[in-house]
């Protein structure tokens, strides 16, 4: 649901906030779990790793094969 992935989110969010961004959880779409990165997080260079590597890597230890994708908009 949008709030066990917001839930989850928030194991994340210090660490974007401490560097000026955060995570904004935009909507589900079946297995692919859409959200928007904001700050300095939205045009930083790294923020395909952060995606790949960090978020999408912790929702997909959270809710195993729910998830399928974590992409930004």
């Amino acid at each position: 649901t949008m709030e066990n992935v917001d839930e989850a989110l928030d194991e994340v969010r210090p660490y974007l906030v401490a560097d000026g961004g955060n995570v904004e959880l935009v909507k589900i779409e079946g297995k692919i779990i859409v959200v928007r990165l904001n700050g300095a997080c939205g045009t930083c260079a790294s923020s395909s790793a952060t995606m790949k590597g960090g978020i999408e890597k912790l929702l997909k230890q959270k809710f195993g094969d729910a998830v399928e994708e974590v992409v930004d908009v």
